[in-house]
């Protein structure tokens, strides 16, 4: 079943093209990843899909439903967190959970049911503003829990914090997806998307330039270091002038390219053909980041972060 299915999808604001004609497709059941550096639109799209942001043009449809009614009744069985949780200081993390319920219509059960599911019930009665970010992004799941929804959309759920706050955000996703949850996850955090997400959607500039799953993506990536005998910076220069390279860069004493089309072969033929004889090739495993930087062609200084 499509959960989220997008088709031409549109936003403007005045002359800013936030939303450029964005169609895609999340199935039942996958934890999807919504990758993009700062600014590429993961969030116009979320509001648009939540209804709080009214699309320029385009469609989209929630639970296989389109029109106005339908559109209500799917976000019923939705659940959905920004990146900024809304929550009031002064209260409770149980009372805080308490104003939501009364507003979806949830009952207590339902409040101790969704703490015990984020490991906060023993600090229920603790002060919002005494938290640590992991323990109010994790209150902030625990909101989106409360009317058991079929589909829960995270923005940004790992912004800011510390690789233990990480790994706890990441465990209770894989948990809710091994429930049979769908997850539909906005970040720019491409290692935790990998570790993550089982497909993924990658921006720029409020456009889809690929969707795959993770694996295919990884996958269809090809890197080699190669070392020689001769001269490295030469090795270099050579493999930059490489037609099939996307990027190369000295890594100590070998060279490490990025290769277009994965014939290794051919790269080696080039280099001999220059004069340039390789004593190492060796395959590099591709990441996520790896299969981003080629497809976006971002640079080091782009806003997309890497896990500290």
């Amino acid at each position: 079943m499509r959960v989220i299915e997008t088709q031409q999808l549109t936003k403007r604001f005045g002359a800013t093209l936030a939303v450029d004609d964005l169609s895609f497709s999340v199935d039942s059941g996958q934890v999807f990843g919504f990758l993009g550096p700062n600014g590429s639109g993961k969030t116009t799209t979320i509001g648009m899909l939540l209804g709080i942001i009214t699309p320029t043009s385009g469609q989209f449809r929630l639970l296989g439903e389109q029109d106005a009614p339908g559109l209500r009744r799917a976000r019923l069985k939705i659940g959905a967190t920004l990146e900024t949780a809304n929550f009031y200081p002064y209260l409770s993390g149980w009372d805080n959970l308490r104003l939501v319920a009364n507003i979806k219509g949830a009952s207590h059960a339902r409040i101790e049911a969704a703490l015990h599911h984020v490991g906060l019930f023993d600090r229920r009665a603790d002060r919002f503003r005494g938290y640590s970010l992991g323990m109010k992004q994790r209150l902030a799941i625990a909101a989106t829990l409360l009317g058991d929804p079929e589909l829960i959309i995270l923005d940004e759920p790992m912004n800011g914090l510390d690789p233990e706050g990480m790994r706890e955000i990441r465990d209770l996703i894989a948990q809710l997806a091994s429930e049979g949850k769908t997850i539909f996850l906005s970040s720019h955090l491409l290692n935790e998307v990998e570790r993550s997400c089982t497909h993924v959607a990658i921006l720029k500039r409020g456009r889809i330039i690929r969707q795959a799953s993770v694996s295919e993506l990884i996958a269809g990536g090809s890197a080699l270091c190669i070392g020689t005998d001769g001269d490295v910076e030469q090795l270099l220069r050579l493999a930059l002038q490489y037609p099939g390279a996307h990027s190369a860069e000295r890594d100590g004493n070998d060279v490490v390219v990025r290769l277009a089309d994965g014939d290794a072969g051919s790269l080696n033929r080039f280099l001999a053909e220059q004069g340039c004889y390789v004593s190492k090739l060796v395959p590099v495993e591709t990441t996520l980041e790896d299969a981003f930087m080629d497809l976006t062609g971002a640079e080091s200084g782009d806003p997309v972060q890497q896990q500290p």
